[in-house]
């Protein structure tokens, strides 16, 4: 099994984990990141953005919830989009159940 370009060690896993709370693990190929939840100032942020340039959005979302790792995924449009095809994962909410009293 070959080595990914940006793969993190355990030890700095568990760093990540301690600073950020959850981590996610995205790999592409030959290249692996990885990615915190956003909070919701950087939602509202790349949404207003992304009404005018989607992209943009995108572009938002991956900066913001990027923590380490190989940065061709930022910089080399195919992983970029491969990237963010995976990046709902972190946007997903709780449900909630309403009733009433």
């Amino acid at each position: 099994m070959k080595e990914l370009i940006g793969k993190a060690s355990d030890a700095q896993i568990a760093i990540y984990k301690e600073k950020h709370g959850e981590i996610f693990e995205v790999v592409i190929d030959d290249a692996v990141c990885y990615l915190k939840k956003p909070d919701r100032k950087t939602l509202s942020f790349a949404s207003s953005v992304g009404d005018k340039d989607p992209m943009k959005f995108n572009e938002i979302m991956l900066d913001n919830c990027w923590v380490a790792g190989a940065e061709k995924i930022k910089t080399d449009d195919s992983y970029f989009f491969a990237c963010i095809e995976k990046m709902e994962v972190l946007i997903q909410v709780k449900q909630a159940e309403i009733k009433k009293l």
